[in-house]
């Protein structure tokens, strides 16, 4: 079906807008980029790869965190976030938030 984020700062309660993220598959040999993007105002991105663009295999988010962290005035431990996850079932909605916080984050499958 589909694949969506949402990165939410918890050290400040509000969402986490404009951090760019990047959706790759691995190959075997290395990743290939599927697609890239940036949340939104409410930390959100809909839709990285719609119906049927979504394939069984390891796949990672990379969120790049030192450009929000740096626009927040907040500090950086993290500059980016690496979240590999496996799709077993590509065609459920899967939905992989990332919670974030200054040193330390957390992540799981959402609905």
């Amino acid at each position: 079906m589909s694949l969506s984020t949402h990165v939410l700062d918890t050290s400040r309660g509000v969402p986490a807008t404009g951090v760019e993220v990047t959706l790759e598959r691995s190959d075997g040999d290395g990743w290939t980029v599927l697609t890239e993007g940036r949340t939104d105002g409410d930390g959100r991105i809909g839709d990285l790869v719609t119906e049927g663009e979504l394939t069984s295999g390891v796949h990672r988010l990379t969120f790049a965190t030192a450009g929000y962290c740096d626009r927040s005035g907040v500090t950086c431990f993290f500059p980016e976030v690496i979240v590999t996850f496996a799709v077993t079932a590509p065609d459920e909605h899967h939905h992989v938030p990332l919670l974030l916080s200054p040193f330390g984050y957390s992540t799981y499958r959402g609905s």
